[in-house]
């Protein structure tokens, strides 16, 4: 049966997937650094193999003859996401396939340290390389699908969303954020609070870590934490790795961190066992993933209710202080001060960043702007948004994150899509189980359960339209976002 074929042949693709996974992760914690050429060179020859198995002559047949057989619903839906991951792939040639695979891995490597030391001038040639093949894959893509190029890169992230779509929602939020951020600044400045006092040893910090993704339900036999100079969650489900960054002045940076990339992970460890090894089993979109690990650290890790679980655990951990008493905790968890870095920006400004990151890549893959204008570019949006200006100031303003490096435009968005779809699954976790002042006082199962439920057992089983509707009963809206926020901050 063709069907079958299909399946056998997606499930070796998963496994050379899954090294490459790996792989990419010991690339960012634990291999040498004169190991990075060699590493490039693995890990564009297994691209161009992911390529290949999806450029394999015999798909075209398998996909007519499969639509013939008679197959579930499950299944006439996993044929469905083969067949978007195979178009997806079949827009580019193997060439450049190998080459953007090459320039981001020798773009991300250089950054780690031409961002240390400030040097946008060094990385600004291997930025331009990335622009220009980034831009040749979305021609490519935009061509055949009869979107603009942003929009064809946005699919690969975000399948179904466009441009139009996010003009519209952050329109809403650009309308009633910068009115807010004022509110609850003007609000919190009566409002006092204790800085905890290091310093917080690394290791302390780790193991208070370790125990807050064990009470998150995070399972160990299936994955592990380690260091990064960005935290992410990588590897696949039965193989996730986390990883975070410490500081042993604030001790708050890496837990935080810790709990976000938890909720990816919980995630990912609990899709659907039967359906990992193809695309129909795995996460539906990277917006959704992020409103996960949003759900984590802004609904449920900075709520009074969790604070005041959390609270004992700091004074065993990091050493008793009057700092770490639940009603200090809430006050130091939420507060709300525009800032230069992304990773680092409470819920209320993070919009901000990525409404700036998202002009800038929109523009640079349209052609409307070139690389060596980025730091311009990005200090206008700053001031506008934030109040802040990084002129000169690389490091802290557009050499700070990680994914354009590797050729990751149309990814920004998903983060504030998550931060919507969060508070949208929150609103109505409690419209069916109760307040969080009562589901977060002792046991997490029963919020656990409701995301298996509700979202990690659908995978890409259900559209994202489709997934938010049944969990909430409404589609797409940023009112429920924009109620939590009014409701934590100004209440």
């Amino acid at each position: 049966m063709s069907y079958s074929a299909l399946e056998q042949h997606f499930e070796q693709l998963h496994h050379l997937q899954h090294l490459g996974a790996i792989c990419g992760w010991d690339q960012a914690t634990m291999m040498p650094a004169g190991g990075n050429e060699a590493r490039a060179e693995a890990l564009g020859t297994l691209a161009v193999l992911c390529h290949q198995q999806l450029q394999d002559e015999r798909l075209a047949g398998w996909f007519n003859d499969a639509g013939n057989e008679v197959l579930s619903l499950q299944q006439q839906q996993s044929l469905k996401e083969m067949q978007r991951v195979w178009r997806d792939a079949t827009l580019l040639p193997a060439d450049l396939v190998r080459a953007r695979s090459l320039a981001g891995s020798r773009c991300e490597h250089a950054w780690r340290s031409l961002r240390q030391n400030n040097d946008w001038h060094g990385f600004l040639p291997l930025f331009e390389e990335v622009v220009a093949l980034s831009r040749h894959a979305a021609s490519a893509r935009a061509d055949a699908l009869g979107l603009s190029r942003y929009d064809s890169l946005l699919e690969q992230y975000e399948p179904g969303m466009r441009t139009h779509t996010l003009d519209a929602l952050f329109d809403d939020i650009n309308q009633w954020l910068p009115g807010l951020i004022g509110q609850v600044q003007e609000k919190q400045g009566h409002e006092p609070f204790l800085q905890p006092q290091g310093p917080f040893a690394t290791g302390r910090q780790k193991a208070l870590g370790l125990e807050v993704m064990t009470q998150l339900g995070f399972d160990f036999n299936r994955g592990r934490l380690d260091v990064s100079a960005h935290p992410f969650c990588g590897g696949v489900s039965d193989d996730v790795r986390l990883t975070t960054r410490y500081d042993e002045n604030d001790a708050a940076q890496a837990l935080m961190g810790i709990i976000h990339e938890t909720g990816h992970a919980r995630y990912e460890q609990g899709l659907p066992v039967t359906w990992r090894k193809w695309p129909v089993g795995q996460a539906r979109s990277m917006g959704v993933h992020e409103s996960q690990s949003l759900f984590f650290e802004m609904q449920l890790a900075r709520h009074p209710a969790f604070l005041t679980q959390l609270s004992p655990l700091l004074n065993q951990y990091l050493g008793e202080q009057p700092a770490f008493a639940p009603e200090n905790l809430a006050r130091l968890y939420t507060r709300v001060k525009p800032g230069f870095i992304r990773v680092d920006a409470d819920e209320v400004t993070y919009p901000a960043h990525i409404m700036l990151r998202y002009q800038i890549e929109r523009d640079l893959i349209d052609g409307n702007m070139e690389p060596r204008h980025l730091p311009e570019r990005w200090d206008q949006l700053m001031q506008h948004y934030l109040g802040l200006s990084t002129k000169d100031n690389y490091k802290n303003g557009c050499l700070q994150d990680i994914h354009w490096t590797d050729g990751s435009f149309g990814y920004f968005p998903s983060y504030t899509l998550g931060a919507i779809y969060a508070a949208q699954l929150a609103e109505a976790m409690q419209q069916q189980l109760g307040p969080f002042e009562q589901l977060l006082t002792g046991d997490l199962t029963a919020v656990f359960d409701w995301l298996q439920h509700h979202v990690w057992q659908h995978a890409s089983l259900l559209s994202t339209d489709a997934l938010l509707t049944q969990a909430s009963g409404q589609a797409l809206t940023v009112t429920p976002f924009r109620h939590h926020l009014e409701q934590r901050y100004l209440s």
